[in-house]
């Protein structure tokens, strides 16, 4: 399941109450996607790291009453309002952790405690095949949850970066090399290696790392073959058409032929429409000059961050024929 299809089945699957299970590799954004559907639905996210419980943690601690004992509840677990309480590495938790959370995830009780009604539980965790530290999920505790299976996808991670700030040198690398987004082996065991996770790294870095180090760096997020491929791909971004130019001149400014030139290109004129003076005109009469698969990301990517973009002619019609020929693939 790609994550805008895992974020919308999630927000469904809220109403009943049930238990969720998410599991993707590492890096894939488990966690990221939680946060994004506690946000948009409102909801209260309490984030419990399971692999940093003992057992006792989540049952509390007993007190003497009267003449019996009763437990005191942690203060992490809520106590009313509405939100999800999230289960994060539970896979990667001992044994007696996965049993404590047993009562919890079939009861919506811990001892004394009660689980507030509109809370739902969701856990994650990195799959067995991963090679991460994974303890064999205990049969009962499996049977409780609604298992979902999320992959990366290399257009939602672009929607989502174009509106994050991810630098336009990135995004438009992993536009030139997708199967670069995601490239987990375990049987290799490397201490790097590229994930959505690992490059938005890399973006962070670009602009605190001098350009002399900044390779030694890349190494470090995403392992050494993507770092080589995505440093020679820095070096095209001096080559390009001056962006002042293009878009002072979008009917006459040269359009570069090669296509990792061209992926460069796209990613340095779309971050020209974050500013609220760019030239959104002039920017789609240069987008529409493009060779048709290189306009579709530029126009796409750029109505992300800048929607006033859709009440010009030009894209209103370049959408209608995009779609008639189904290559706008989100609304």
């Amino acid at each position: 399941m790609r994550p805008t299809e895992l974020v919308r089945t999630v927000s469904a699957l809220l109403g009943t109450r049930r238990p969720l299970y998410l599991w993707g590799p590492p890096g894939i954004g488990k966690s990221t996607l939680i946060r994004q559907v506690a946000v948009a639905e409102q909801l209260t996210l309490v984030d419990i790291r399971a692999t940093l419980l003992d057992p006792v943690d989540l049952r509390g601690l007993p007190r003497l009453d009267g003449g019996a004992v009763s437990w005191c509840p942690p203060s992490f677990l809520p106590q009313a309002g509405r939100g999800i309480l999230f289960l994060d590495e539970l896979a990667q938790a001992p044994p007696l952790v996965q049993s404590a959370c047993l009562q919890l995830t079939l009861d919506r009780r811990l001892g004394e405690y009660e689980l507030p009604s509109d809370w739902t539980i969701i856990a994650a965790s990195n799959r067995n095949e991963d090679r991460a530290g994974t303890h064999r999920l205990i049969s009962p505790l499996l049977n409780r949850f609604i298992h979902l299976d999320l992959e990366p996808s290399l257009e939602d991670w672009q929607a989502w970066a174009v509106t994050k700030g991810i630098v336009p040198e990135v995004r438009a690398f992993l536009n030139f090399r997708p199967n670069l987004l995601f490239g987990f082996d375990p049987s290799l065991q490397s201490r790097a290696f590229p994930t959505p996770r690992s490059w938005e790294f890399v973006s962070a870095a670009m602009s605190q790392v001098p350009r002399d180090l900044l390779h030694s760096v890349v190494i470090g997020c995403v392992g050494d073959g993507p770092a080589a491929e995505f440093t020679s791909f820095l070096r095209l971004f001096q080559q390009l058409p001056n962006i002042d130019d293009a878009l002072q001149h979008p009917d006459t400014t040269p359009i570069p032929h090669d296509p990792a030139t061209l992926y460069a290109l796209v990613g340095a004129l779309v971050e020209r429409c974050r500013t609220d003076h760019s030239p959104l005109p002039q920017f789609v009469r240069y987008a529409s000059r493009l060779p048709e698969e290189f306009g579709m990301v530029a126009i796409r990517d750029a109505l992300s961050i800048q929607p006033s973009l859709a009440a010009l002619p030009a894209v209103q019609d370049w959408i209608r024929n995009a779609r008639e020929q189904g290559l706008f693939l989100r609304p």
